[in-house]
């Protein structure tokens, strides 16, 4: 049987009046971060996660209640008590130099994300053969039940699977491509790029969204607007003037102190639309001293104090962050409270100095990665050298802008030779709410997230998480991984928070789930 949504028609574009002018047809957009690069397999940034669902489709997308859909895909039939997938391509869909998209290319694209996606990995240790059947089919022979495959490829955050030409997909993700041929709705304006102030893009005109209605990734991906302009704005006051000056048309993350001047404002409207939060993660380095020491890296679950970290970015109102935080967020099923004792018991920065000494810590500098022009990001590592500092370590502050963190971060080189010690590391609810997917927990060595952690017994608890079936055995499995975590360490939780966006009033259809620039319109 061939699965997949029923067909809807669309709505034809509206046509917005031409006394409104040309800015009826752009939408100016302030991202939370700017767009570092183009190529979405280099790096875990939000802002070029975003950047990509503007440019790339994926082969499924989670709809409004994060149910996998078809996107590219017309859908799949699954043979062989789940080891056979056949997946078949919507018929006329493009890349935007008008090349027809292919089943291999779908191949090449799956391989490639599959080096860098923990997910994906996954999937690639438990495929036997994957191969085009012809332009529009593709099969996937599996040596054991994925029961997460379309949860797998239609991941919305942190490495999505874009389906890429093959020409592109079979570039080393180390190799970032520079060119962007996209199979989206909108098209990458790259002679308007300007590094560190604006990312542009127009309309696909041949662009064919999926037949059925929108629903966040799950459904049609439709370009209301000609063009996008994503302004970057890392100065808070500036974005506020901005948007209350009707300069922009939306704000993705309004800081917490301005949220109650965008509440005030009779043309502005500020709503939660991620409710999946934030967390905050020390990030360790585990290639080098002192971190590559379990005992040292134990040593500070005596002294981080996550109120610290999250009062500093986000005040005293508790209704905006969460403290007393494990491995998972609030979000997901599989938050328990495990060994919680480590976050909640007494804090004492003196007991972390002597945990330190009878580790044997021989004052090694600490080199902690600090991007100054990402507002939260810098405010939690200025607590975080603080707290390594009166905690005993040689702690220093590698300070930058955030495109420099993201390329040192993949130094896997020692710190004296451009690498790194610890950073802080967000990211949304969306990416962690299960081992699967949870890139920090990963704990695979040269395969991991940056820091690169091993474990053997984290990976062996993670493989039981995908053979676990129903929630309840789930969360048992869940509540293993929070113990052996405590031991193994890969980063300590610094807390989860909630972030609002605000939006001027004659913007519509934002929606629920995920802050992007798509599907929305002008009235």
């Amino acid at each position: 049987m061939l699965l997949g949504g029923a067909g809807l028609a669309l709505a034809p574009r509206p046509r917005a009046a031409l006394a409104q002018g040309a800015a009826a047809h752009t939408l100016r957009f302030i991202p939370q971060a700017d767009v570092t690069a183009v190529d979405p397999m280099s790096t875990t940034s939000y802002g070029v996660r975003n950047h990509g669902h503007m440019c790339w489709d994926t082969l499924y997308g989670p709809d409004t209640d994060f149910v996998p859909r078809p996107q590219l895909a017309e859908g799949h039939v699954v043979e062989r008590d789940g080891l056979r997938w056949v997946f078949t391509l919507r018929e006329g869909i493009r890349f935007h130099d008008g090349e027809p998209i292919r089943a291999s290319d779908a191949v090449a694209s799956i391989r490639r994300w599959a080096l860098r996606d923990s997910l994906g990995q996954s999937l690639a240790e438990r495929t036997d053969a994957m191969r085009a059947l012809d332009d529009r089919r593709f099969e996937i022979r599996l040596k054991a039940p994925f029961g997460v495959m379309l949860e797998a490829l239609a991941k919305p955050s942190s490495y999505p699977c874009f389906i890429y030409p093959q020409r592109f997909a079979e570039v080393d993700p180390a190799r970032p491509f520079t060119e962007v041929v996209g199979s989206g709705p909108y098209r990458f304006v790259a002679e308007e790029r300007l590094s560190g102030a604006r990312a542009v893009y127009r309309r696909f005109e041949e662009y064919k969204p999926a037949p059925v209605a929108p629903s966040l990734l799950g459904g049609a991906k439709l370009a209301h607007f000609e063009r996008v302009d994503f302004r970057i704005m890392p100065d808070a006051g500036t974005a506020s003037a901005a948007i209350q000056a009707g300069e922009i048309d939306w704000w993705e993350q309004v800081a917490p102190d301005l949220r109650p001047v965008m509440r005030r404002h009779r043309d502005i409207i500020l709503e939660r639309v991620d409710f999946g939060g934030l967390m905050a993660m020390l990030r360790f380095n585990h290639l080098h001293p002192p971190f590559d020491d379990p005992a040292i890296r134990r040593a500070l679950l005596h002294s981080v104090n996550q109120t610290d970290f999250m009062t500093a970015i986000m005040g005293d109102d508790r209704s905006l962050w969460s403290d007393g935080m494990g491995v998972f967020p609030r979000s997901s099923p599989l938050a328990n409270d495990e060994g919680i004792g480590a976050m909640t018991g007494p804090r004492s920065t003196a007991a972390a100095q002597a945990a330190l000494r009878a580790a044997g810590y021989a004052g090694q500098k600490v080199t902690v990665l600090h991007p100054t022009d990402v507002v939260n990001n810098n405010t939690l590592t200025t607590v975080l050298t603080d707290t390594l500092k009166r905690s005993g370590l040689n702690a220093e502050s590698a300070t930058s802008d955030w495109g420099t963190v993201l390329q040192r971060r993949a130094n896997r080189e020692a710190p004296d030779r451009g690498g790194w010690n610890a950073l802080v590391v967000l990211f949304g609810g969306i990416d962690l709410a299960n081992p699967g997917q949870h890139p920090l927990l990963r704990a695979n060595g040269a395969n991991a997230w940056f820091g690169w952690p091993t474990s053997p017994a984290l990976e062996a608890l993670r493989d039981a998480w995908f053979a676990a079936g129903p929630m309840a055995d789930q969360q048992v499995v869940a509540r293993r991984i929070q113990a052996q975590f405590w031991q193994d360490l890969p980063f300590i939780p610094l807390g989860q928070y909630f972030i609002d966006s605000a939006w001027r009033r004659d913007i519509s259809g934002v929606q629920k789930g995920m802050a992007l620039p798509i599907n929305v319109r002008r009235g």
